[in-house]
């Protein structure tokens, strides 16, 4: 039992230790998250100023509302495939 334990231990750190990423990667990743989230309140933004359009209480959406949601949903597209693209890339340098 004792060496079964020391053996997942050992395997573990070892695992732990390949994860690792370095400075350069972590920094790169923090950018990634930075135009992600940057797309994101963007987005929330566009969605905001879309449903201040709309000054009917209908239930129903405007053209020019839903228009701007869609706007705003291919700004949040786009930055969240931005910044998958800038991960992959810190990924491939690591290796």
């Amino acid at each position: 039992m004792k060496k079964s334990i020391m053996i997942l231990a050992a395997t573990l750190s070892l695992a732990t230790l390949g994860a690792c990423d370095g400075a350069k990667e972590n920094a790169q990743e923090d950018q990634a998250d930075a135009v992600r989230e940057n797309a994101e309140v963007q987005a929330d933004a566009m969605e905001e100023k879309a449903d201040a359009t709309d000054t009917q209480v209908d239930g129903l959406d405007s053209t020019t509302e839903n228009k701007m949601e869609a706007d705003a949903q291919a700004v949040r597209e786009k930055g969240e495939a931005k910044a998958d693209a800038m991960e992959d890339a810190a990924d491939r340098q690591d290796k």
